[in-house]
């Protein structure tokens, strides 16, 4: 029999083998009343088998009185407080019976064991991690994720700790998408990065920390990176990359609407016909024109007083 379940993210976990269910339990109230009314008729068969004297009815008022009270206080012993968002998950000699998730004052099995297990929801947020990206280069990477505990069993008995197996789990996840994903992406086209994807990126990182923790029982309500940077050591040369990339962008753009003013120029010339060029006046013209608006700083103007040739 396999005990061990693959995720659609690739991740191998051993399959539960425990599961919630609901426990046996009934009102507090109830059975805290039946208490009260058991000990008070204790306390009073004890007071009439004093009160009469009488060795035989002494006896049996004592001993019905304490047999009677003692189980009032041992039926008291099965009570237990449950506070909103909050369960009691209940062990009898070992064995898992159920969980308590009616919030309010309940009442299980005297001699069993209750242990508090909160299902609010809760904040995890990473350290500052260095690791790789999938170009080799070094970043930091830091992800906060939001989680809740949706089944208790699982959560107190698959693993020791689970709040600590979610911090590691959502650790060891941040650093794998990190290592799958460039930074930027230079290169290809279409590619998923971890600084221009973010929304694709971290649904596949509340993806793969889900389906790492699915076996302690909790559930990943969402998650997102919190820190994303280059590391220190290569801070600088990225920055220079950048830059660079951002220049030659920003000089295609320039001449890419440079370009479309001159044709403009030559058609409105050519539509009103102001002046004729020949093809080397058309390409001096253009020349000129490419450099006045492609320039990076301001031209000056030469005036031209002789023909239109000289």
């Amino acid at each position: 029999m396999n005990d061990r379940t693959a995720t659609a993210t690739g991740v191998e976990m051993p399959a539960p083998k425990v599961r919630e269910r609901t426990a046996d339990g009934r009102s507090g109230l109830v059975m805290f009343g039946v208490a009260v009314v058991l000990v008070l008729v204790g306390v009073a068969l004890a007071v009439w088998g004093i009160s009469t004297g009488e060795g035989a009815l002494l006896a049996v008022g004592l001993v019905a009185g304490g047999l009677i009270a003692l189980l009032g206080l041992f039926l008291c012993l099965g009570l237990t407080v449950v506070a909103p968002n909050e369960a009691r998950v209940v062990q009898f000699l070992g064995r898992y019976t159920g969980t308590v998730r009616t919030d309010g004052l309940r009442w299980v099995n005297p001699i069993s064991t209750r242990s508090p297990v909160s299902t609010r929801i809760r904040n995890h947020e990473t350290s500052v991690m260095k690791v790789n990206d999938a170009g080799g280069s070094p970043i930091e990477i830091a992800a906060v994720v939001v989680w809740q505990v949706q089944d208790t069993a699982r959560a107190v008995f698959e693993v020791d700790d689970f709040v600590q197996f979610v911090s590691i789990q959502t650790e060891a996840a941040v650093r794998h998408i990190a290592n799958n994903y460039p930074y930027d992406n230079h290169e290809a086209e279409g590619g998923l990065s971890l600084r221009d994807n973010a929304d694709e990126i971290t649904e596949k990182l509340s993806a793969e920390i889900a389906d790492r923790v699915e076996s302690a029982g909790v559930r990943i309500i969402e998650s997102r990176l919190t820190h994303l940077a280059y590391a220190s050591e290569i801070a600088q040369a990225m920055l220079q990359r950048q830059q660079a990339g951002a220049i030659v962008a920003a000089r295609q753009r320039i001449v890419e609407g440079a370009v479309g003013m001159v044709d403009l120029a030559l058609n409105r010339l050519a539509e009103e016909d102001v002046v004729e060029l020949d093809e080397e006046r058309k390409a001096a013209m253009v020349s000129n024109l490419l450099v006045v608006l492609c320039a990076d700083r301001a031209t000056q103007p030469v005036v031209n007083t002789g023909s239109l040739y000289s």
